[in-house]
Parts: structure tokens; C-alpha cells; sequence
């Protein structure tokens, strides 16, 4: 098993790929604190990992509050004693909107989630990670968004920003043994684009020639395998990557 006895925080964890990042760490042995805000959903699945491998303590809260990100790394340390990796996958849609038309509304909605929660827990973790002394991981799922206007431009905004924070945040605790490290998704089968509302449609028809040319959809385990071998041993020496996982979709 690859992760025995890592001690793991994961967001997002009650469906798509955060739900399928926990399943997977779990059987590979880890012990996962996963965060959601769906706690019926928290408890189907540690009802459901129950007889594998690792551990999952189910935790219910919100990404875009500092109280959340701060309380649910700490739950982690108190139930297992450490924290060896934080798994930053909490995410959600925009409306599609280009730039005439965002609202501040769906602005501050989506940069609360997809930008201040992961740099919220990123701060938390890094602050754990230094005082136990012995390094530590951040994976965080960003987008393709970063790259190719595929969504709106609040969403593609965020993602770039993310990506940002993830080469600041490696570049600045290297020595210290922290790595960071980010996945970049292109399409994948999730519940983030039905949760997002009505689209825009004046800024989803400027954006269909691009989107037309995904290669392929893919599902919540390729983003999970990929993350996996982040949090692994296997990957010690990658640090300060965004790492694309869209079937070729970059390619173009």
C-alpha cells in the first residue's frame, strides 16, 4: 500500500473527484480526514470505506471559511497525530460569464471557494508542516481553465491564480522539505457543471469552438491516480508542477 499511515485532509470529498481521491487513499492505507459540506453524503462514504485499509473521519465545513480550513487541519493532527498531506480539491463553476458580464456576486462566491480556501488551508498546512519538522505535501486540483478560456473568466481567473500560488508556495518552502504540486483537469464527468446554475449564454456560446475540441471526458479515478502519486513516496523529487491530466486536451 502506498500511503500506510499517512495522515491526509481532503476537500471536496463527498462526490466527483474528491470523492474518488478519498476511496482511493483509503484503500492504499491512508488515514483521511474528508471534508465536505454534505455531511449525509461524509457518512455514506466512511460508511462505505469502512472495511478497507486505512481510516476516514468524516468533516463537515466550508473552504471559503478560515475557521473550516484552520479547524479541519487540526482535526487531522488530533486524530492521527500529524498531518503528512493536504489535498486541496474543493471547487466550483462559474456561470460561464467573459468579462462584460460577470457579476461581484458569482465573483466573490467562486474566489472564496477556488482561490482563499486552498490558500486558507495552504497557510494552516504549512504552518503545521513546519513545526513538526519533517516536510510535507500539498496537491491542489486546478483546470485546464489556467491555460485555455474553457469556462468563464471568473473560473479561468481562479485557476490561474491557483497555479500561481502553487510554484510561489514550492519555490519558498523547498528547503524545508515541503513540496507543492497541482493537477490540472481538462473535461471531467463531475457534478461541478450541473451545481453551477443557468449559464451565461452569451459568454458559453463564445467559448463552444474550444470546448468542442475535448478529446475526451474522463472520470473522477484518473484524477485520483494522479494524486495518488503525489501523495506517495514515488514522487519525492516533483515539486512546483501542474501537472495535466485532460486526455490531449492541452495539446491543442
Amino acid at each position: 500500500m502506498e500511503l500506510s499511515n499517512k495522515a491526509i485532509v481532503v476537500t471536496g470529498a463527498s462526490s466527483g473527484m474528491g470523492k474518488s481521491i478519498v476511496e482511493l487513499f483509503v484503500k492504499e492505507g491512508a488515514c483521511v480526514v474528508a471534508v465536505a459540506r454534505r455531511a449525509e453524503r461524509l457518512t455514506a462514504l466512511a460508511e462505505a470505506l469502512a472495511g478497507e485499509a486505512g481510516k476516514i473521519i468524516p468533516f463537515v465545513g466550508d473552504v471559503s471559511k478560515k475557521e473550516d480550513c484552520e479547524a479541519m487541519i487540526d482535526r487531522c493532527v488530533s486524530a492521527f497525530g500529524k498531518l503528512d498531506v493536504l489535498v486541496n480539491n474543493a471547487g466550483v463553476m462559474d456561470n460561464m460569464a467573459a468579462v462584460g458580464n460577470f457579476s461581484d456576486e458569482k465573483y466573490d462566491y467562486v474566489m472564496g471557494v477556488n482561490v482563499y480556501g486552498p490558500l486558507a488551508a495552504m497557510r494552516k498546512a504549512v504552518s503545521v508542516f513546519r513545526a513538526q519538522g519533517n516536510g510535507g505535501n500539498i496537491i491542489t486540483v486546478s483546470s485546464l481553465g489556467a491555460q485555455h478560456p474553457v469556462a468563464g473568466v471568473i473560473y479561468c481567473a481562479a485557476k490561474a491564480a491557483i497555479n500561481a500560488a502553487v510554484r510561489h508556495t514550492a519555490f519558498n518552502y523547498a528547503k524545508e522539505g515541503i513540496r507543492c504540486n497541482a493537477i490540472a483537469p481538462g473535461a471531467v464527468a463531475t457534478e461541478i457543471g450541473s451545481a453551477m446554475g443557468t449559464p451565461d449564454m452569451d459568454g458559453y456560446g463564445r467559448i463552444q469552438p474550444l470546448v468542442k475540441l475535448s478529446p475526451a471526458t474522463g472520470k473522477g479515478e484518473d484524477i485520483a491516480s494522479v494524486a495518488l502519486f503525489l501523495a506517495s513516496d514515488a514522487s519525492g523529487f516533483v515539486n512546483g508542477q501542474i501537472i495535466g491530466a485532460d486526455g490531449g486536451w492541452s495539446a491543442m
